[in-house]
This record gives structure tokens, C-alpha cells and sequence, in this order.
């Protein structure tokens, strides 16, 4: 059974045992019942309920196949900021592409307007539930669950998106066909790595961006984050295999946070049979300042895999290499904006729509898509000579939309929006469904932490590698 993916944030623990309790008994208003029709599919029971939405299990009317279906909140659906973010979140996971994240199959729209996406139903459980029947994780274990989550988690970074929410109960394990299977769960808190981009279309209105047990201290202060911001929750992850509880606890959610802030990690070695090598892996992934600690997942398992006394994987052949050109139009707001004002998300939107629009169009693929941002693509020709009307044809359309964007209607005073042309190094896997027959999954092009600028930038910004 899918385990609850909404970030409910530790509403137990917020609201105390006994409220929640009787929230819980509560029915909810909220809740279709079985046998409603979603699309092609028959919604069975409920799975799970958080505040941006219901998980039911379901069924193909006609090829039988079972899946999980999320619909939004009836309060949420009447506004088309939510509805949109809704299913840019989903988009934003379904883009990364990976097997070790859920796959969603499909989006669509029940018949009082509420929207859905379709995605692969799981069995098993979570590392949560597994952790409280069973007890605490051998070392060799635990590598070879989180070695494909930092799979994930480096896939995910890649495109730009930090998680923000890993934690035990996020991860998800099932035994198949004799087979081990990990999925990493959430991306409803997603974020850009850029750190003003800003949380616009990723996550609930309201919401607390973490679990306390998990954050990192720069989450907590509410500073910028990266892909480090992900290698401390692997910290904290592992800290709890290895032990079965967190390394920092207490009564309130501030005194957790407060530990994470300012007292010295603790060495899992106390609570549990531990080397000296694996408590060193622990206390660099939780190291305070982001630039102290594994500057990826891909070191962090790396060197838990040498703490461990395990041999080093190697990556797999990539499918394909090949040269593209990168359109990035990424949407910014001040800190100080109502991130929720229904002028400001308008004006998110319709740029964001405007370039995807033109972009495909224009026989460009879009390979990250998120709520406050979207990346174009193109695979460059191995002649030098049409690389090169490709690349000004390219820098023609960017500039179109830059001048598109600069006598749009309804503009907002407080968007900003940055657009970038860089060419790059892409991964490549062979497809029928893109122009050209090769669909660019990643590589240097959509690496955009790497090479989109961090502040405002005036006019269409081409890289040196694109001029």
C-alpha cells in the first residue's frame, strides 16, 4: 500500500495526541467514495489524506491495472494558482525520470473541476513503519536502500530540484519477484536550487517546509538551499537506521530545531554497534555549514559505502552523449511578495505558459518544468554548420520571448524573469516521441545550478559556452 506522501508536517506532534486523535475520527467532507470515476479509472478506498490532497487506490475500467490516484482538496480546486501548481508539482517529479521515483501516468479532471494525476500504485512499506516492527538497520542494509535513493536524490539535483523533505517515511521498500525495490517519495516540497527562486508552484499554501526530526539548519532559518540541504537529511536518515531514533529530540518542535541550530551531532556509535568510520560519514553529512558537509548524495553514499567495507558500484553506460542548446526561463520574486497573491501567481503563469508554448512550438523539448520556472531544449546537429543555424535560431527565439515578456499585459510589479541560452554536453536516450528521435535526460545542459544566473539579469543572457 502507498504509503501518505502529503507533508503533513508533524500535525500530531504540533497539535498534541488527543486533538489529532479526534481530528482523525472526523469524517472528511472532502473524501469520494468508491466506485467514483477518475478518468479511466475506478477509485476503490482511500489511501492517504494530507492538506493539498486525497490518495485513493484505483483500477483501469479496462485493462484492470491498479494505480494510485491524488486529487486535490475541493477548497483548493476553485483556485487556478493551486490547480496549476497541483500539477506542475507532478510534472516537476514526472520529469526527472528515474526508477527509483514514482512514475506518474497521467493528469486529468473529475467532473466537479477537481483535478488528478495517475501514478504507480506500491506495495510494501515504508522505512518508517519498517524501522518501528523491526527495529534498527545492519550497516550493509542500509547502504543498499539509500544507495538508489541518492540515485534519485542526484537525478533529482541534476534537474535543480531539491527534495527538502527526506526522511525514513519517505522512502518506501518492496520486495519483488525476489528483487529489492526503493522509491523515494514527496516531491510536494520541492524546490528550485536556485535560492531565490522562490517556493511558486511547488508547495501548499501554509505549509511548514520540513519535518523539524530532518531539517537542516539552513532550512530552519529559512536561508538558501541546495542539494547539501538533501545530504543533511541523509545524515539524519541514516543516524536513524542505525540507532532507531532521531539524533535530536524533545517535547517542541523548537527545541528540535533549536538542537539542529546550535548542539553538536551525536555520535551514532552510542546508541548502537557502530565503527569509528561510519560515525565520521554521520557527523560530515551533518555538519552545520552546507560547505562542509558531502557536496552530493553520489560522495555521501560513496563514502558510507568505504565506511561500510562495501565495493565501489560503477555507473551505467549512458544511453547516449550528444551537444544542446538550453533555453532557461525562470520566474523570480521578491522575498518580501505575497507568494500567494492571485495577481502574482497570474503573471507566473501566464509566462510560464507563454514560453512553454513558444518553446514547443518551436521544436524545443522541455525537459524541467516547475512551478516557477522551465527549461528548453535541443539537440544540436553534428555538422558544425547546422550546429550553427540551429544555435541563431535559437537565440532568435529567446530573444522573441524576452521581448514577449518585457510588453506582456498584467505584468507584476514584483516578477522579475530571467532568460538564459547555454549549450552544453546532454545525456541522450533514443525515442520516438521527440523530434529527432533523441530525448535529452540530462548532462551538463540541464545542470542549471551550474550555469543560470543567481540575481536578476537585465535582456536575454547567453553563456560563454553559447555566444
Amino acid at each position: 500500500m502507498l504509503p501518505k506522501i502529503d507533508d503533513d508536517f508533524d500535525k500530531t506532534r504540533a497539535l498534541g495526541l488527543q486533538q489529532a486523535t479526534a481530528m482523525a475520527q472526523q469524517p472528511d467532507p472532502d473524501a469520494l467514495k468508491a466506485g467514483t470515476v477518475a478518468g479511466v479509472y475506478v477509485l476503490e478506498k482511500a489511501l492517504a489524506s494530507g492538506g493539498g490532497g486525497t490518495v485513493y487506490e484505483a483500477k483501469h475500467r479496462l485493462l484492470g491495472r491498479r494505480a494510485a490516484v491524488k486529487v486535490l482538496r475541493r477548497e483548493l480546486a476553485s483556485s487556478p494558482q493551486m490547480v496549476a501548481r497541483f500539477l506542475r508539482e507532478a510534472l516537476a517529479v514526472n520529469l526527472i525520470k528515474h526508477p527509483n521515483i514514482v512514475d506518474i501516468y497521467e493528469f486529468g479532471e473529475l467532473p466537479d473541476g477537481r483535478p488528478f494525476y495517475v501514478m504507480e500504485l506500491l506495495d510494501g512499506t515504508d522505512l518508517r513503519s519498517m524501522l518501528t516492527t523491526r527495529g534498527r538497520f545492519h550497516p550493509t542494509e542500509i547502504v543498499a536502500i539509500l544507495t538508489p535513493v541518492c540515485s534519485a536524490l542526484d537525478a533529482a539535483h541534476a534537474q535543480g530540484i531539491v527534495h527538502r523533505d527526506l526522511k525514513a517515511s519517505n522512502i518506501h521498500v518492496e520486495q519483488r519477484g525476489g528483487e529489492q525495490i526503493v522509491k523515494l517519495l514527496d516531491f510536494g516540497i520541492a524546490k528550485l536550487i536556485h535560492p531565490d527562486a522562490g517556493d511558486v508552484g511547488l508547495t501548499v499554501a501554509g505549509a511548514r517546509l520540513g519535518t523539524s526530526y530532518t531539517m537542516a539548519p539552513e532550512q530552519i532559518r529559512g536561508g538558501a538551499i541546495d542539494a547539501r540541504t538533501d545530504v543533511y537529511a541523509l545524515g539524519v536518515v541514516l543516524y536513524h537506521l542505525l540507532t532507531g531514533q532521531y539524533p535530536f529530540r524533545g517535547e517542541q518542535m523548537t527545541d528540535i530545531e533549536r538542537l539542529h541550530l546550535e548542539s553538536p551531532v551525536p555520535r551514532a556509535s552510542q546508541s548502537a554497534p557502530v565503527t569509528p568510520g561510519i560515525d565520521a560519514v554521520v557527523l560530515r553529512a551533518m555538519e552545520k555549514q552546507p560547505e562542509r558537509r558531502f557536496p552530493s548524495a553520489k560522495a555521501f553514499i560513496t563514502a558510507l559505502r568505504d565506511a561500510v567495507g562495501m565495493p565501489k558500484r560503477t555507473a551505467p553506460a549512458s544511453a547516449g552523449k550528444a551537444r544542446a542548446m538550453a533555453i532557461f526561463v525562470e520566474v523570480r520574486t521578491a522575498d518580501t511578495v505575497d507568494a500567494d497573491s492571485d495577481d502574482l501567481l497570474d503573471d507566473i503563469s501566464s509566462v510560464l505558459d507563454a514560453a512553454e508554448q513558444q518553446l514547443r512550438e518551436g521544436g524545443w523539448q522541455v525537459p524541467l518544468q516547475t512551478g516557477s520556472a522551465l527549461l528548453g531544449a535541443k539537440v544540436l546537429p553534428s555538422v558544425e554548420a547546422d550546429a550553427k543555424l540551429v544555435r541563431a535560431a535559437g537565440l532568435r527565439t529567446a530573444n522573441t520571448l524576452f521581448a514577449w515578456v518585457s510588453g506582456r499585459g498584467g505584468a507584476h510589479d514584483d516578477v522579475h524573469v530571467n532568460i538564459t541560452v547555454h549549450v552544453d554536453d546532454a545525456e541522450t536516450k533514443d525515442s520516438e516521441d521527440v523530434i529527432g528521435g533523441k530525448e535529452i535526460v540530462g548532462g551538463g545542459v540541464t545542470s542549471i545550478g551550474a550555469w543560470a544566473p543567481q540575481d536578476n539579469v537585465l535582456g536575454v543572457r547567453v553563456t560563454a559556452a553559447a555566444s
